[in-house]
C-alpha cells in the first residue's frame, strides 16, 4: 500500500492555509497539487486533526472487520458443501 506523504495533522494545516489565500499559492507552497487540495477539502472539509484520525482509524477497522466477515463466509460455505457430500 503507498505510504501517505501527509500526516492528518499536515493535511488539516494545509486546509487552513488554503482558506485564509488561494489554493493556487497555497499549493505552490506546500508542494501539493492543486487537485490533492480539492480533494481533501471535500474528504476532510471542516473536520479537526482528531475527527480526522478517527475516521482514518474507524476505515481501516472496517476493512479488517470486511475481511474476518469475508473469512466466515467462507468457512460455512465449505462446511455446506462438505456436509452435502456426505449425504
Amino acid at each position: 500500500m503507498k505510504k501517505n506523504r501527509f500526516t492528518e495533522e499536515q493535511i488539516v494545516g494545509i486546509l487552513r492555509d488554503a482558506e485564509a489565500s488561494t489554493i493556487e499559492k497555497t499549493a505552490r507552497q506546500h508542494g501539493v497539487s492543486e487537485q490533492s487540495i480539492y480533494r481533501w477539502k471535500r474528504q476532510f472539509g471542516q473536520m479537526a486533526v482528531a475527527d480526522v484520525r478517527e475516521l482514518r482509524q474507524l476505515r481501516q477497522e472496517n476493512v479488517r472487520l470486511k475481511k474476518v466477515l469475508a473469512e466466515r463466509d467462507l468457512e460455512v460455505e465449505v462446511m455446506k458443501e462438505l456436509q452435502a457430500k456426505k449425504w
